[in-house]
């Protein structure tokens, strides 16, 4: 597969044209040095696209990770919901000052305030609802136990003038969603198909939706890395799209304009405004974001796009938005640049060659014969896992797991990553059953690390087995959450040999 190229070809209509980063007035040399200063200081991007005047001028995916892969996108989620807002509002559904009590009220508590009776679609789309402070709603939603994530919204108290107080929350972007439906007759997803992924030539576009069959809205949209950069494109050029105006650039300006402060952030990028469900960047840009890393980074004085994927901490979101100010912008040159074929040429290299280093030690252990196909029962744990083996093999190992829910077999590389399926690491909101890549290897005599990539996801998870007699000591530690980080402790015992 090639992970990274910088070709002039297109074979379709909606395919993004290539061209080299001089003929675009960027080196090549400040790409690279942006790739291999990435590769030092954050590890774990999983794939970006450059765009310049409207023309890929470089793009790559670390291995496991591809271009034919899509990614989930969490809260860059909320800049696709605005769209379709903006698309409803053009088509005459409901309007920026309609009060969001007026499309729900058999959902809306029996005792409406003041604050709760002035919110309206404007209200949400900037995330000024009046919530209390750190107050998202979607945590209360998404717990009812009925499933009613409308009525979850408004439970939560409205202490503040909606309009006054910037208060990030993801349940007023889900609502939104549910006035697109409640207008239209339509998921936000299946409305999206034909007014913007069609035209983009975005395919395959998935989305979560609540109990009650609702696109989630603020999170869960999968796309490929290419979708987000079309996206982007889409918002470049104000809404037009092979001269045709997909959206109306009096939104696209309104969307992505600052509609209210959020100064108070400590982070420079999430403290230069915020519009419809897009982030105000420094230096006059402007974002969809989600968590993790996953950004749509749209530069107008740059006449540039950069779509990111990524599975960074949380913690360290502002680290790409620094080396892309500090090193791709003050590259980006009014006019063509002379070739440089040497480096050109160096660049596609480093950009077709991106990957992920699968687990790293040693491909064979005496231990491994004497554990190999041992089944070991597991005590009582949180993934509800029952039973534990693994075969050992010259190409690699099988880890069969049994659950409550069933079998899972996943095989994992030796120094390579083995592609397959898994419901193991599901999380309900976002993912059931998806796609993996593992690796693992012996990391001393009695260890046996594993590393499971789910490559449709930021996410990874590593298994570090360590044997000692008729015991199995499992470690499991996911790579980056907004939950606890605390390693998952599984103590196994023998009870069996299964066939190998």
């Amino acid at each position: 597969m090639q992970r990274g190229v910088m070709m002039m070809v297109t074979t379709d209509k909606n395919d993004l044209q290539r061209a080299t980063p001089e003929s675009q007035g960027i080196a090549s040399a400040a790409i690279l040095q942006f790739v291999e200063t990435v590769e030092k200081q954050i590890h774990e991007l999983h794939s970006f696209i450059l765009l310049r005047h409207g023309k890929v001028v470089a793009e790559g995916w670390w291995s496991p990770y591809g271009r034919e892969y899509p990614h989930l996108l969490f809260s860059l989620s909320k800049s696709f919901t605005s769209t379709a807002v903006g698309l409803a509002i053009a088509e005459g559904h409901f309007s920026l000052d309609d009060t969001v009590i007026s499309f729900f009220p058999d959902d809306a508590p029996a005792e409406i305030n003041e604050h709760l009776e002035a919110m309206r679609v404007r209200h949400l789309l900037t995330m000024s609802t009046g919530s209390g402070q750190f107050e998202d709603t979607w945590r209360s939603m998404v717990e009812r136990s009925d499933g009613n994530w409308i009525k979850g919204f408004f439970e939560v108290p409205i202490d503040h003038e909606p309009g006054t107080h910037f208060v990030y929350n993801t349940g007023a972007t889900y609502m939104l969603s549910a006035i697109v439906q409640k207008t239209t007759g339509m998921k936000v997803v299946d409305y999206l198909e034909s007014r913007l992924f069609e035209p983009l030539g975005i395919e395959k576009a998935t989305w979560t939706e609540s109990p009650q069959g609702i696109t989630a809205g603020g999170i869960g949209l999968s796309l490929k890395t290419e979708d987000v950069a079309r996206f982007g494109q889409l918002y470049l050029q104000k809404g037009m799209w092979q001269g045709q105006q997909i959206l109306l650039e009096a939104w696209v300006e309104e969307a992505t304009g600052f509609r209210i402060d959020n100064s108070k952030h400590p982070n420079a990028d999430w403290a230069q405004g915020y519009g419809y469900q897009f982030w105000r960047c420094r230096h006059n840009a402007y974002r969809g974001d989600g968590v993790f890393g996953q950004f749509c980074i749209v530069m107008p004085e740059q006449d540039a796009v950069l779509a990111i994927t990524a599975g960074i901490d949380v913690f360290d979101s502002q680290q790409p938005l620094d080396l892309i100010w500090e090193m791709l912008l003050p590259a980006m040159r009014p006019d063509s640049l002379a070739e440089d074929a040497a480096v050109q040429n160096t660049l596609t290299q480093k950009l077709s060659s991106l990957s992920l280093l699968p687990t790293q030690g040693h491909v064979i252990s005496p231990v491994a014969a004497q554990v190999s196909g041992q089944v070991y029962r597991v005590d009582a744990n949180a993934l509800k896992i029952e039973t534990i083996a693994l075969n050992f093999s010259e190409s690699g190992c099988t880890l069969n797991i049994k659950t409550a829910a069933g079998e899972e077999t996943i095989p994992c590389g030796y120094g390579a990553w083995h592609r397959g399926e898994a419901a193991l690491f599901n999380q309900p909101l976002l993912f059931n059953r998806t796609p993996v890549a593992a690796s693992g290897e012996w990391i001393d005599e009695d260890t046996f690390t594993i590393v499971v990539r789910l490559y449709e996801t930021p996410f990874y998870h590593t298994l570090v087995c360590n044997f000692g007699g008729d015991e199995m000591m499992v470690e499991i530690q996911v790579n980056i959450s907004m939950d606890s980080m605390k390693p998952l402790l599984l103590t196994a015992r023998f009870a069996s040999l299964i066939s190998t």
